[in-house]
């Protein structure tokens, strides 16, 4: 059966004389999440996670994506003409490699120029060396013909009492790290960086506190880039007062082509688009690619200030009453022996944040997920409703959004009974997130450095889970920023106090569970000796963790110690807010384990 959706690609990629098309999952920005509208590689593929890269010849078709998304990838693939290409996987070709195999030398591919990365475009220049690179305006104007349109939304401006610094304050801040390069317009695409340097808020993008936006920085001024009728007069009068200038969206790239030549231009070679870039240098103007990790705004918004700090623990606090609330309903409906779904969980845990005032919305897609659907780490329901039954793990990754801050959070639970594998395995991840939250470590550490403390005891039984330990959060932002991370793979950028980051280990069985144990943790200072200065975590997280399927034998005696002091703080900070029967139940979960 033909895919007429990839023929009809293939159609323009006859007028446009390509060989190939490649489709990413980038929007313009660069985003995790993006806009119905920019989701061409989920439209032509089938595809609905949030990774991978769908190329198309005359002849064939492939989808890449990572470990996350194998199995859903298999079944979403399924009679649609792409075959599935397991990255980082033993025999599994690059994109560059699998083109160079199909295509004749000086063969032309073709790539949407706005959605490809200045990086990316020089990767795909070395990597495709006996291909030309054709740059292309968006095919999918033309072929997808029900396309949704873009959505813009009401903006929001934050005062200093949510984001503790004032707009002025860190444009000041930013242009000190850019005072050598003189006169220079500084182009930013990414809308979380936006948001943060301008201190607004909106819902342009799914499970992200964004306004679809473009930036450009200079000494003197910011100019911002939204739908100009999305911002009330008042608060654009704000903005006006320190220094920000309000322009239509769609005129950013325009603007950078005219700007006077005599300005360097300086973006991230990872966070603007080819075009852009194309853009900018017009005229002969000079353009200077920033090569430290993420750009000059990723890297102050990582570091928190005390504001944001006392934010994420009040947003930490309102988000842990509504687990309990959540825990205690789905268990007491269990033992009643009436029917609770994946589904249903997701929607209790939405409904009892719901009741802060302060909630704002999901945090990402939440992963609900009963027995063996667990062993996928971005699990995501289709078809009829998963009945949870008295057996096996139910895994629960979820988190919010609320005006003072944004959480991420995972707890494995004990549905039934268990298997004597599934109590150990749950003990070594377990026994891993607090080692990983215990640890003490000098600056300049990095987090591959760290990483081990959280992977090791798994390891141990000789089984891996292929994604990070931890990933930097936004403060009422993305769930998932940088620069920082806690990885197996190097990352240069050192772990500084103010960060905030997931700590989340995992194992996964195919066909059977998947346990993760996530607390979100703060790096700050600890104590300074001949040898320097040195860090700790403070956990963020207070929401109970089940002890019920720990094997003692597999926990070291500081590791015990630590959960029982953690799951007593979890009572005393959240048994104010809870109900008499609401505070019997976590008084019985939070027990001391000896």
């Amino acid at each position: 059966m033909k895919n007429f959706k990839l023929e009809l690609l293939r159609e323009y990629m006859k007028e446009m004389a390509l060989s190939a098309f490649i489709v990413p999952s980038n929007d313009p920005h660069f985003g995790e999440y993006i806009q119905d509208h920019f989701n061409c590689r989920a439209w032509i593929s089938g595809f609905t996670g949030s990774a991978g890269t769908v190329v198309v010849t005359h002849r064939e078709a492939a989808l890449w994506t990572d470990s996350r998304y194998f199995i859903q990838a298999e079944r979403e693939l399924q009679d649609t003409g792409i075959e599935l290409k397991r990255l980082r996987m033993p025999g599994t070709e690059t994109v560059e490699a699998w083109l160079q195999s199909k295509l004749e030398p000086n063969q032309s591919v073709g790539i949407d120029s706005s959605l490809f990365s200045v990086s990316e475009y020089n990767t795909l220049k070395i990597s495709l060396n006996s291909l030309n690179i054709q740059l292309c305006n968006d095919p999918f104007i033309k072929i997808w013909e029900e396309r949704p349109l873009l959505r813009f939304g009401k903006i929001e401006v934050m005062g200093e009492e949510i984001s503790g610094e004032s707009v002025s304050s860190k444009h000041k801040r930013f242009v000190e790290n850019l005072e050598v390069y003189g006169n220079f317009i500084y182009l930013v695409s990414q809308c979380d960086d936006i948001a943060w340097l301008c201190n607004i808020r909106g819902n342009d993008i799914p499970y992200n506190p964004l306004v679809l936006s473009y930036a450009a920085v200079t000494k003197e001024k910011i100019y911002l880039f939204v739908n100009p009728g999305a911002i009330q007069i008042q608060e654009r009068r704000q903005l006006e007062k320190e220094g920000v200038v309000i322009m239509p969206y769609d005129t950013f790239s325009s603007f950078i082509a005219d700007y006077p030549s005599d300005s360097v231009r300086i973006a991230h070679p990872d966070k603007v688009s080819i075009k852009n870039y194309n853009s900018a240098v017009r005229g002969g103007a000079r353009f200077f690619l920033l090569q430290s990790r993420g750009g000059v705004i990723t890297m102050m918004k990582a570091v928190k200030n005390e504001v944001e700090a006392e934010g994420f623990r009040k947003a930490m606090l309102l988000d842990g009453v509504a687990w309990v609330k959540s825990l205690m309903k789905i268990e007491e409906s269990m033992k009643k022996g009436e029917e609770i779904t994946e589904q249903s969980v997701s929607e209790t845990i939405q409904n009892f944040r719901a009741e802060s005032p302060l909630y704002r919305g999901e945090s990402f897609h939440p992963i609900v997920a009963y027995g063996a659907n667990a062993a996928l780490p971005h699990y995501s329901p289709s078809g009829e409703p998963v009945v949870i039954k008295a057996e096996g793990f139910l895994l629960i990754d979820t988190g919010g959004h609320y005006s003072c801050g944004t959480t991420d959070s995972t707890r494995t639970i004990p549905a039934g009974e268990l298997t004597h594998e599934q109590k150990r395995d749950y003990t070594l991840i377990l026994r891993g997130m607090i080692a990983l939250s215990m640890a003490k470590f000098p600056k300049g550490t990095r987090g591959s450095q760290l990483d081990f403390l959280a992977r090791g005891p798994i390891c141990s039984v000789a089984k891996l889970y292929l994604h990070g330990t931890g990933h930097g959060i936004g403060h009422y932002l993305c769930v998932h920023e940088g620069p920082q991370s806690i990885r197996m793979e190097e990352n240069p950028v050192v772990i500084e106090p103010g960060m905030v980051m997931s700590n989340e280990p995992a194992v996964y069985q195919e066909g059977e569970y998947g346990i993760r144990i996530e607390n979100t943790i703060m790096c700050i200072p600890w104590m300074e000796s001949r040898w320097g200065e040195f860090y700790k975590f403070e956990t963020l997280t207070y929401i109970p963790i089940d002890t019920t399927p720990v094997e003692k034998s597999f926990l070291p005696s500081d590791c015990l110690e630590w959960l029982n002091e953690y799951n007593a703080e979890v009572y005393n900070r959240l048994s104010p807010y809870l109900s008499d029967s609401e505070r019997r139940w976590l008084s019985a979960k939070t027990a001391r384990l000896n």
